[in-house]
């Protein structure tokens, strides 16, 4: 793939690193290649970061035919340029894609755009603890078209953005309030998709657990409001009488891949791990009777966000002493480690940035 490289005359001013917000601040490029039918994927290019022009009439904004991806790049103690697990990404957003009707893009299309371009951008990774380099690749549909179809044109964009410690206080417990009223996706929809329809839907549930004083929304299964799902944006784990439960991908849910590299740790570790339906009920019930000893999501922006209380039906409980578990730690530690190049990376899940 060649890329063409056309880069910005008037840099913008680096902000200060203590006081980064997620997702506010982008750096001086960006990586986008074109899709026309007939003519496949082209013109990869990375060009100075500036509004997009579209159609009014552009597919994406009338039908929400649109994909997207997140990922870090790290910089590690002795000055490399990390990233984790980028081709998993690529395999992900083709699931996605393909979910959507959306050309598949080959995956060195991804990978090389994205390090060519936090190449380009380097500086803009910041330099303290904890803090990274965001990565927000997308896809959506160009044509100028009212009626719902598949486009004909597409365009891959990817956007950079330095961002600050997920946990700038240290890695604190979260409250969950359980969704009883609203559902976020069912089983054969677009669930198991990274697309903007997923979180558009989820919403109206995480502002209503914001209302009650909640940081996140457990999600049920949109059929029988009774299985659990997700959390908000992230996958969720439980560690009930010393084996670690998740929701099994059923097609409602996100194949995570911090969840799958979490899985992949536990295994590893020994630690007796099960992948089916849980219902509210049985969570309810291990949260009773104290057999619920650890609860946590796992994404790419926090990583391991440990679970302190659940509110399930009006009644709240807190799982183990309201802290962060041995466990949540373990796994936050050694997953950060391997992404800031810290410990060995046994399972080959880093590439290095030249």
């Amino acid at each position: 793939m060649k890329i063409s490289v056309t880069k910005t005359t008037n840099p913008k001013p680096k902000p200060e690193w203590s006081s980064l917000n997620f997702g506010t601040t982008f750096t001086d490029h960006m990586f986008i290649v074109d899709y026309t039918e007939g003519k496949g994927w082209h013109d990869a290019r990375i060009i100075p970061y500036a509004p997009l022009a579209l159609d009014p009439a552009a597919i994406v904004f009338h039908y929400a035919v649109e994909v997207f991806e997140g990922l870090k790049a790290y910089y590690s103690a002795d000055g490399r340029i990390l990233l984790f697990r980028p081709e998993a990404n690529a395999r992900r957003l083709n699931g996605s894609s393909a979910r959507l009707c959306i050309p598949l893009l080959p995956e060195e299309y991804f990978v090389e755009g994205i390090k060519q371009l936090v190449s380009i951008d380097k500086d803009w990774i910041p330099h303290l603890p904890d803090m990274s380099l965001y990565i927000r690749p997308f896809v959506i549909a160009t044509q100028a078209h009212l009626g719902v179809s598949v486009s004909k044109s597409y365009q891959f964009i990817v956007i950079l953005s330095p961002v600050g410690a997920y946990y700038p206080e240290g890695l604190n417990p979260v409250k969950i309030f359980v969704e009883d009223e609203y559902v976020r996706a069912v089983r054969g929809g677009t669930g198991f998709t990274k697309c903007g329809g997923n979180y558009a839907a989820s919403l109206i549930g995480q502002y209503k657990a914001h209302e009650l004083g909640y940081s996140q929304v457990l999600w049920l299964d949109g059929v029988e409001r009774k299985y659990i799902d997700e959390v908000g944006a992230m996958n969720v784990m439980f560690k009930i009488n010393g084996e670690v439960v998740t929701p099994m991908l059923t097609g409602s849910i996100l194949p995570g891949i911090t969840r799958d590299s979490v899985l992949t740790l536990l295994k590893s570790w020994g630690v007796p791990v099960c992948e089916r339906l849980i219902s509210v009920d049985e969570l309810t019930e291990a949260a009773q009777s104290g057999a619920l000893e650890e609860a946590f999501g796992t994404g790419t922006a926090a990583v391991i966000s440990p679970i302190g209380e659940l509110a399930i039906k009006s009644k709240n409980y807190i799982i183990g002493d309201g802290g962060i578990g041995n466990l949540s730690q373990k796994l936050y530690d050694k997953l950060t480690s391997i992404q800031w190049g810290k410990a060995a990376d046994e399972f080959g899940w880093t590439q290095e940035i030249k």
